[in-house]
């Protein structure tokens, strides 16, 4: 393979690297789940995916934290990362590196990686005076502060006056070459409500940002002077990089850029866009190295008006959501219901309805019908039919065959409502079909070719639907091929990143005839909310 196939063959995407001052609340869930439906869709396509996700543990921030309860930094640490993998395990999320900013080959990434922006030129000591919010670990510009200098994303947390000596990083160097780079690759940010707020803030004239703080022992020292620590986001994005390192490789710039790099998708929330989209590429061509393809910025999910969070003291745990209505539900909702890019709102109430209409009453209903009619008209087997047999002007082999391609672009946009959306649309239309066709009617006539043709369209556009929603709810997806005789497993993506077995399952027709199918028994249990207690 050329290394230009082998660059196409490959696919790498990252969450934040999240910022670890406290457990992880749904608003750390939603880009995670993102990420694992693009990465299990990109394996399904064949490709050698890494998918990246991890934590941000150094900073004012958590030393503060720790110090709150009782901890050392590292105790605080350790106790909370254990806390965001317990959740991605519940969640059905399948990471491939956990990277943590404490990591010792993190340490050494860091260093190197500073040596050539500082031996470009790029960084120089001077004074830094204004306002600090330390929960967003960045200094403040006056307009982008509330009344009594409270921040516009923390709402009810002050901004602290700093006046001290750090290193800066020439940024204004890049004014001009960021401005080339958005011009010359209109897609590197997205959404493009994102790429315009960025392309604003350019506009305005960039300004050198400190990468030191004095007075923290929570961090990587300057290497050229110890006494400073080196910015968390200076390190953090660094982090990226280091995860890339396979496990036994000697911790050099150019062994972890040496397979992964560029990344395909930094996937991240809105409030954090400046750091990628502006700060992080500028980085990168002061050291020297080629940038990532694509900055997606997310919206936020909102609760009572407010960004879901715990500083705002809105946050929702993940945690009983999952124990209470399972993994699929809300990978499916969260995808779904919500634009990705947009804000959105969660709702209890029409999470459940949601689910119960989609998954159980369309897609899980339909699927447990049609099978039970096979059972008592084809012998519990697929018809003996072929896709190729039906006819092209049949209603549902038409829809099924435009869409396997048209759900594939939907999530390379990270469409990901929009691939639901035409997924149960077609759904609806077996519901639709079987009820118009009355296969039951057709078996008591003795039309028994009519029958099987309209089961196993039916049957065929089950298993479609279940295969492109797999990235999503891939336990519902196992459930529905395995009672359609397949021996499969989409919540394993192990299975499906070594086997090609796959790979032609996105085209309608399939499904072969005759496989024996499984028992039928519903795939999705109707959901109920809580009763209130009195």
């Amino acid at each position: 393979m050329s290394f230009e196939n082998a660059e196409k063959h490959r696919f790498a995407i990252t969450t934040p690297l999240y910022y670890v001052n406290d457990l992880p609340h749904i608003g750390s869930a939603y880009p995670t789940i993102a990420a694992d439906a693009m990465a299990r869709f990109q394996r399904l396509q064949g490709k050698s995916v890494l998918f990246v996700t991890g934590s941000d543990e150094h900073g004012q921030k958590i030393q503060r934290t720790a110090e709150s309860l009782g901890r050392s930094p590292q105790e605080h640490c350790d106790l909370i990362v254990e806390g965001f993998k317990s959740l991605w395990d519940k969640l059905n999320i399948r990471y491939d590196r956990f990277i943590r900013t404490t990591d010792d080959r993190h340490a050494a990434i860091v260093e190197e990686f500073f040596q050539r922006v500082w031996e470009s030129g790029d960084i120089y000591l001077s004074q830094q005076q204004g306002w600090y919010c330390v929960a967003c670990e960045e200094f403040k510009e006056e307009r982008e502060l509330l009344d009594d200098h409270y921040c516009a994303i923390h709402p009810n947390k002050q901004a602290e006056w700093r006046d001290e000596e750090n290193y800066f990083f020439r940024l204004s160097n890049y004014q001009q070459k960021l401005e080339q780079l958005y011009q010359d690759q209109p897609d590197f940010i997205l959404p493009a409500t994102r790429r315009n707020e960025v392309l604003n803030f350019v506009g305005q004239g960039l300004r050198d940002f400190s990468i030191s703080r004095r007075n923290l022992d929570w961090g990587f020292p300057v290497p050229v002077d110890p006494k400073q620590t080196l910015y968390v986001w200076f390190d953090a994005l660094l982090g990226y990089i280091t995860a890339l390192l396979d496990p036994d490789a000697e911790p050099t710039l150019d062994n972890a850029l040496s397979k992964w790099w560029p990344i395909n998708i930094h996937l991240i929330g809105k409030d954090i866009l400046r750091f990628h989209a502006v700060y992080w590429p500028a980085m990168l061509m002061s050291a020297g190295l080629s940038l990532p393809d694509r900055v997606f910025g997310h919206g936020f999910l909102v609760r009572d008006g407010l960004k879901i969070g715990k500083s705002t003291g809105n946050a929702i745990d993940p945690v009983p959501l999952v124990d209470r209505y399972g993994a699929d539900a809300v990978r499916y909702y969260f995808l779904k219901e919500i634009e990705f890019g947009r804000d959105g709102v969660f709702d209890e109430t029409r999470f459940v309805n949601i689910l119960n209409a989609d998954l159980a009453n369309d897609l899980g209903n339909l699927l447990n019908r049609t099978l039970k009619m096979a059972q008592k008209y084809c012998g519990g087997h697929v018809p003996d039919i072929s896709g190729e047999e039906i006819a092209a002007d049949n209603f549902l082999k038409a829809v099924g065959s435009e869409l396997g391609s048209k759900v594939a672009q939907a999530y390379d946009d990270l469409a990901f409502s929009s691939a639901c959306d035409a997924i149960l649309t077609s759904v609806r239309m077996g519901n639709k079909y079987i009820d118009e066709q009355a296969p039951w009617a057709l078996y008591k006539q003795g039309k028994q070719a009519d029958v099987e043709q309209v089961l196993y369209s039916v049957l065929e556009s089950v298993r479609l639907a279940a295969y492109l929603l797999s990235p999503i709810i891939p336990n519902v997806s196992t459930q529905i091929y395995q009672q359609l005789g397949y021996s499969a497993d989409f919540a394993d993506t192990r299975l499906i990143d070594v086997s090609t077995t796959f790979q032609n399952h996105q085209t309608w027709g399939i499904l072969p005839a005759k496989q024996i199918l499984g028992e039928p028994h519903p795939v999705f249990q109707k959901l109920e909310l809580p009763e209130e207690s009195s």
